[in-house]
């Protein structure tokens, strides 16, 4: 009998071992458990509903003891203290945004000028706008808004009017006619007008900035570029006027919904593109403006119904086929918003995110994301018929003229407007683009670029380069573990085995660095030898073995049974040799001496230097050990008296594998793959150094990708902490999550029954 003392020891190591045990299982899922709800945590506020918040309301600013004058367009500074109304006398009130208390008012047209008769306001984040007159002329100016900081760190916003053409009236008709309608596009180096005078004439006018001598700032001014007359549309008496954000374009509407849309690239020579009907059922043309971006068209019409229009090139069809056989300009519809219960009333558009608000007759208020389709936010909001609206410069704030006479201060809380499961799966019509896609884009060097988040193709790519490292490395890991176990010699088993295993300790970022700056070269090179390689191995192997087979038996005895297979290695050295020494010859004799051009203009494949063959190659080299030393111990575990047997019973040694060994190593072969799997989806350094990270869905195996991983890796350093692009980052991570814990509990449960199936043989 064993001394009580030792006894006692044994049980307390015992208890210790049981409670570590099962505290590292208990912290192995509770760190999982964590991580989960971690990455939900940052994905959360993605869902948040808007809210639009009523801070206050007040009568219409106006100075003291001046007539009634209606308005003709608000702004408000992005610290939503000061805002300012331009009324259709020529004055402009700055007023407290809190309160409407008046700040300061004056007059922008100088002393005699004609009646204001016409208005246009511009690029809403430059803050400028003109002022048309009955005798032909225009005033240009611009709103800013200066902050200044006083000693004690107390901010104050300082509002003015400048002039950058002049306080002179500019003379937009020279004939002299009244202006009815005007368009505006500005920024610090361009003005650019479109005056619709009163005999229908449509005029174009624009105007550069020039330095001084000296090249001095305070000596630059704005002189006149070029003009033209724009060609006769189909429109009649067009109402409304824009200028598109990139001075490319021009819109004219009428009120029946039928609008001209100009190329106005030549300022000279503008041409009419196309005119097209873009309100349906007989229905009026109510309201219209551009989106942040000044790219696409917001209109509404007099039965509530909404929807957005933006110029394309689209691939031409009919007689447009001839003239232009890829792609013709042309003005198109990319989508219709929920309706509001009335006429819309007012249309306005925040300065950079493509979100609008629109108000109905009927004092219902809408709050939309043009490109996502949402619908943010609509409930009754006014208590009369809605006039002029202005958001803040950071959209956090909403001034809302409604009858009679009343200003309404809103502040919209809008975190993530451009997040929608639709934009972020599906496929959305972008501005510009001739068709929908799916796109991952979330930067650019414009100021009016819109981000485009969708996870498909980073959700496709690591599918793709998953699928074809496991093409190329599950062949060849289980079947050197089939020959490892089964029919190896010990001693070299012993020596192979762990050297395999050691592979999997090296890092990926050097098989990254390999692939990226050595095999995609190489592979670009010699890309005929690549793809004859696996046949040509295949071939001489085959070729081997049966030249070994017809040797006579006291030769074949001189190599010990199990050491074969070191026979093969100058083999598959001289297989590979041979193939990249007929690359070039075969190179210039089936593919004009460039295989990767001729694949690209005889069989329209696409050819990228870092591309999915290179990954698939450098990826595979990543998963063949964990696949090989998983399935090789499953495969040397299956118990000797099965195949012994099976041999006895007359089975040959391949029957045993087939029909025995495998399906009793099946659990263990499955678990091995599914954990190779499990590591190409999660790999990053490979994918981040070896791909191109080119973010699209195409199966080609010679044009790169980008995966969810490698896009963290790349992106989340540069995002903005808390931003949309930010948070579906984070997305992107739980969808990976939630991947690979799918993949490995199938795993599970299939492997649970195998075992029930093949665990009693």
């Amino acid at each position: 009998m064993l001394p009580a003392g030792y006894q006692y020891r044994r049980r307390l190591l015992s208890v210790g071992a049981r409670w570590a045990v099962q505290s590292g299982g208990i912290g192995v899922i509770g760190a999982v458990t964590l991580i989960f709800f971690f990455l939900l945590y940052a994905v959360l506020p993605l869902f948040r509903a808007p809210k639009l918040h009523a801070r206050t309301d007040y009568p219409v600013p106006a100075a003291a003891g001046a007539a009634a004058a209606g308005t003709l367009h608000y702004l408000i500074e992005e610290y939503r203290e000061i805002g300012l109304r331009i009324t259709d006398s020529g004055g402009a009130i700055f007023f407290r945004a809190g309160d409407g208390a008046v700040l300061e008012t004056l007059s922008l047209l100088p002393e005699g000028a004609a009646p204001v008769t016409a208005f246009a306001a511009g690029n809403p984040a430059h803050g400028g706008f003109v002022l048309g007159l009955a005798d032909g002329g225009g005033v240009a100016a611009r709103a800013e808004f200066e902050t200044r900081y006083a000693a004690d760190g107390k901010r104050r916003v300082v509002p003015r009017i400048v002039f950058p053409l002049g306080r002179a009236p500019l003379p937009l008709d020279p004939e002299g006619r009244a202006l009815t309608g005007l368009g505006l596009q500005a920024d610090g180096e361009r003005f650019v007008i479109l005056a619709r005078t009163a005999d229908e004439r449509l005029l174009l006018h624009s105007y550069l900035r020039e330095e001084g001598g000296l090249g001095l700032e305070e000596e630059a001014g704005f002189a006149r570029e070029a003009g033209g007359l724009l060609p006769p549309g189909r429109a009649a008496a067009p109402s409304h006027l824009l200028l598109g954000g990139d001075y490319r374009y021009a819109y004219a509407a009428d009120g029946d919904g039928r609008l001209d849309f100009y190329h106005i690239g030549d300022v000279a020579a503008p041409r009419l593109v196309q005119s097209v009907r873009v309100v349906e059922g007989g229905a009026k043309l109510a309201a219209m403006t551009l989106l942040g971006g000044g790219v696409s068209l917001v209109l509404g019409d007099d039965r509530g119904r909404l929807a957005q229009w933006a110029p394309a090139h689209i691939p031409a069809t009919g007689a447009d086929h001839a003239a232009a056989p890829e792609r013709v300009l042309s003005l198109v519809r990319l989508r219709d918003y929920e309706p509001l219960g009335a006429a819309i009333g007012a249309i306005g558009a925040e300065h950079y995110r493509r979100v609008f608000a629109a108000a109905a007759a009927n004092g219902e208020l809408g709050l939309y994301h043009a490109t996502s389709g949402r619908t943010l936010l609509r409930r009754p909001q006014l208590r009369g018929a809605p006039g002029r609206m202005a958001f803040s410069p950071r959209a956090d704030a909403l001034l809302l003229e409604e009858a009679p006479g009343r200003l309404r201060f809103l502040a919209p809380e809008i975190a993530h407007p451009e997040f929608s499961w639709r934009s972020t799966w599906g496929k959305v019509w972008y501005e510009g683009r001739p068709a929908p896609v799916r796109v991952w884009q979330s930067s650019s060097g414009s100021g009016d670029f819109e981000p485009k988040f969708s996870l498909a193709p980073l959700a496709f790519g690591t599918l793709k380069a998953a699928l074809y490292a496991m093409l190329f490395s599950l062949p060849i890991a289980i079947l050197a573990a089939i020959y490892t176990a089964y029919f190896m010699h010990p001693a070299l088993r012993g020596a192979v085995k762990p050297c395999i295993e050691i592979m999997e300790a090296l890092p990926t970022v050097i098989l990254g660095f390999l692939a990226g700056l050595w095999l995609a070269p190489l592979a670009e090179r010699y890309l005929p030898a690549f793809l004859l390689a696996p046949f040509l191995i295949l071939g001489l192997v085959f070729a081997a073995y049966w030249a070994w087979r017809l040797l006579p038996v006291r030769i074949r005895d001189c190599v010990p049974e199990g050491w074969e297979a070191l026979l093969l290695i100058p083999v598959v050295v001289l297989a590979t040799a041979l193939a990249f020494a007929c690359s070039g010859a075969l190179e210039d004799w089936a593919f004009a001496g460039n295989m990767p051009l001729w694949l690209s203009s005889e069989l329209g494949v696409d050819f990228s230097q870092r591309n999915s063959l290179v990954v698939g190659i450098a990826m595979g080299f990543a998963v063949i050990p964990t696949v090989f030393s998983i399935s090789e111990d499953a495969i040397y575990g299956v118990p000797r008296h099965l195949t012994i047997g099976s041999l006895a019973l007359g089975a040959s040694r391949w029957q045993t594998i087939r029909r025995v060994v495998l399906l009793t190593a099946a659990p263990g072969i499955f678990s091995a793959v599914m954990l190779g799997l499990g590591r190409a989806v999660g790999e990053t350094m490979i994918v981040v150094m070896a791909t191109g990270n080119t973010a699209i869905m195409d199966l080609n195996l010679f044009q790169g990708l980008r995966a969810m991983s490698a896009n963290i890796a790349i992106e989340m350093p540069e995002s903005e902490v808390g931003g949309t692009h930010y948070r579906i980052l984070f997305l992107s991570a739980l969808v990976l999550f939630v991947m690979t814990f799918a993949l490995n509990g199938a795993a599970e449960i299939v492997r649970q029954r195998f075992r029930a199936r093949y665990g009693r043989l």
